[in-house]
């Protein structure tokens, strides 16, 4: 006889995430009691009657200081509003999924839709599903109901519906359904609201029926997912469906044998049930070695209580109260692979853990703490998700596509195009950075969360925005960021707010591009000049006031003033000279030099620093008159005055004639 156990048998999301949650209040020392069986599981319901907790059937019965908890199954919005009224304490464990039913149904009554729900009228889920719908409604249990009505509604054909189905419905009954609404229904909205879990659990459960000659649904009788299993499985093969081992009926020799079970099993139970048929098949050597690897895989959801007795640099030791020594392998303490053992725990901790491995002939046992936070990070995940909550993460990874955020012991990937503000920003930049991110997709069965960051800085952007227009004044400064530049200017983020800075307000001297005076990233300090409420747009100024070249020049350089000058251009008639950064003045060609110029670039060429003298100033039209000839009259005029100044030389005249010159000794007399 050889057995083979379905891979996804055993607890869903939603189970685990509501039975997680008494067994926690229990822990905390809470006293418990459930709205309702907790699961359709009779054994685990027992196990908690037994621990105290009552299951009621109406919120009123809640046994004073007792905390109430809604199970996976949801409860209608009439039940919430009471709990409320009656200040019971209470915890939602309604399965995320079943949560999203109930928003597509009030939101179709909102909308002025039908809402066409397929499922078990009788089944608490689709009870809780309808006590929240705002507008019409009707309940289908399967193709025949729809086609009757169908039949009685034709107006349905135009009439605008939502359609959903309970989360454990028969999947290929849905398919059936949908082929006939697409026929018929015209403006139907069809939502995928299968569980995935439980469209999973069937489909591996009929593929398994097909190719096994028996088949063991193990859960409760109660449960509506452990039936379809039942019936899905018994169209291919004999199946039975049994509460506890005991129930196995005797297979003959050489039988194929399939086990799966339904999303409220324990894993206890499908343990015992294959613990069972190995004690009565002896002659299969080959199954104790099926059977080990079915409980290895098991043993992922089991939990032991332990105590930190040791830390090394590659691991931690646990007493988890058993013959075998526990350990933890430093990869199983965090998802942050950065921190080391000691950072994690210390001696004498407690903590919950899960088997990952247990090794009889070497007495250990593996665990894992990562796994048991990741399951609890599982919860508040779905949750997030459902309230559309706002969490604070790290980034420890830049990979292909994104960035991964560790959300307390969750890995939460964000895409490229969710992780910044706009697109093309360096990913790195996020590296060890915290961020506050929402969870926009949770996949649970591929152990997938998927985040977005952008869509909390855009609200964080819009509320500042808010913030920014209410307060904001012409003439106001403001410190800002260079978030980008174009030919004509220079975009500054204020912080939520964009606003412009023209190339003309940059600098107070001609500029070509804006990249000349500032750059992206710089911190400038601007203000406002101009302020357009109706399109959002504000005009900043850079350029100060006491930086204006024109006040230097009043303060500094009145007329008269003598200083050097740059020739920077040369036209027909005259020179345009550089007197101080941002202002040029001319020197006309009659004032070039102190005689008669035919061609300015006889006299200066582009370049030549020269000595001028300012004859006039224009501040109303910014214009300065220059001039060189000016400046060599002034010198001229200060030479004349000099020599005009200077004391006369001394001339000495004689009054008596001049003597005869005598003759020479050697000439005769005449």
């Amino acid at each position: 006889m050889s057995v083979e156990l379905a891979q996804s048998a055993g607890f869903c999301f939603g189970v685990d995430r509501a039975v997680s949650t008494v067994y926690r209040l229990l822990e905390e020392g809470k006293p418990a009691a459930t709205l309702g069986p907790i699961i359709h599981n009779p054994q685990l319901v027992a196990d908690l009657a037994a621990r105290g907790v009552r299951a009621v059937s109406s919120p009123e019965e809640t046994p004073p200081g007792h905390v109430l908890v809604i199970r996976s199954h949801g409860v209608p919005q009439s039940t919430v509003d009471q709990l409320e009224e009656l200040g019971i304490p209470y915890v939602d464990a309604t399965c995320p999924f079943v949560k999203k039913i109930h928003n597509l149904a009030r939101r179709a009554g909102e909308e002025g839709k039908l809402f066409l729900l397929f499922g078990d009228a009788g089944h608490p889920e689709v009870q809780g599903i309808v006590g929240h719908c705002t507008g019409p409604y009707f309940i289908c249990k399967n193709s025949e109901e729809l086609a009757e009505a169908l039949k009685n509604h034709p107006e349905w054909a135009q009439k605008p519906i939502a359609v959903a189905a309970q989360t454990t419905y028969h999947t290929g009954e849905w398919q059936i359904c949908l082929e006939t609404l697409k026929k018929v229904c015209t403006n139907a909205a069809v939502f995928a609201t299968i569980c995935n879990a439980t469209a999973k659990r069937q489909k591996e459960a009929e593929a398994l029926a097909r190719r096994c000659d028996y088949m063991v649904v193990v859960g409760g009788r109660d449960s509506s997912n452990t039936a379809k299993l039942r019936e899905i499985c018994g169209e291919h093969c004999e199946t039975y469906l049994v509460e506890r081992a005991e129930e196995l009926p005797a297979f003959p020799a050489g039988s194929r044998i399939g086990i799966t079970a339904g999303a409220s099993t324990p894993a206890s139970i499908i343990k015992e049930v294959l613990v069972t048929m190995a004690e009565v098949n002896n002659n299969e050597m080959n199954f104790e070695e099926m059977l080990e690897e079915s409980l290895k895989s098991l043993n992922t959801d089991e939990k032991v209580h332990g105590v930190v007795v040791g830390i090394s640099p590659t691991e931690v030791y646990v007493d988890v109260g058993r013959k075998q020594a526990g350990f933890i392998p430093a990869a199983e303490l965090s998802n942050d692979p950065s921190v080391k053992p000691e950072d994690v725990v210390k001696i004498g901790d407690e903590m919950d853990l899960l088997i990952m491995k247990t090794n009889d002939q070497e007495g250990t046992i593996m665990l894992s703490k990562r796994r048991v936070d990741a399951m609890k990070g599982w919860d508040e995940i779905g949750e997030a998700l459902e309230n559309n909550e706002i969490l604070e993460g790290k980034v420890i990874e830049v990979v292909k596509g994104g960035v991964i955020v560790l959300y307390k012991a969750m890995r939460v990937f964000v895409p490229a195009s969710q992780a910044t503000a706009t697109r093309g920003e360096d990913l790195n930049a996020l590296l060890n950075t915290d961020v506050k991110f929402r969870i926009i997709e949770v996949n649970r069965q591929r152990r997938r969360a998927v985040g977005s960051i952008r869509s909390v800085l855009r609200e964080e952007r819009k509320a500042a925005q808010e913030k920014f227009w209410e307060q904001v004044e012409v003439g106001q400064e403001y410190t800002g960021k260079v978030k980008s530049l174009t030919n004509f200017g220079a975009f500054v983020d204020l912080g939520g707010v964009d606003g412009m800075v023209h190339i003309s307000e940059l600098s107070w001297n001609r500029v070509k591009h804006p990249s000349e005076v500032v750059n992206v990233g710089d911190t400038v300090t601007v203000y406002v000049k101009a302020l357009d409420r109706e399109n959002g747009k504000i005009s900043l100024g850079y350029k100060r006031p006491e930086d204006n070249p024109w006040v230097k020049l009043e303060r500094e350089y009145p007329v008269g003033t003598v200083c050097d000058a740059k020739i920077v251009g040369i036209t027909q008639f005259g020179a345009f000279a550089n007197v101080i950064p941002g202002i040029d003045g001319l020197i006309h060609i009659s004032q070039l030099a102190d005689h008669r110029v035919e061609k300015p670039q006889d006299v200066v060429k582009t370049g030549d620093v020269v000595k001028v003298k300012i004859t006039d100033i224009d501040f109303d039209k910014h214009r300065v008159s220059l001039s060189i000839r000016a400046l060599l009259e002034d010198q001229q005029q200060e030479e004349d005055q000099a020599a005009a100044q200077a004391p006369a030389e001394e001339v000495v005249y004689s009054t008596e004639a001049p003597a005869e010159e005598a003759p020479a000794q050697d000439e005769p007399e005449a």
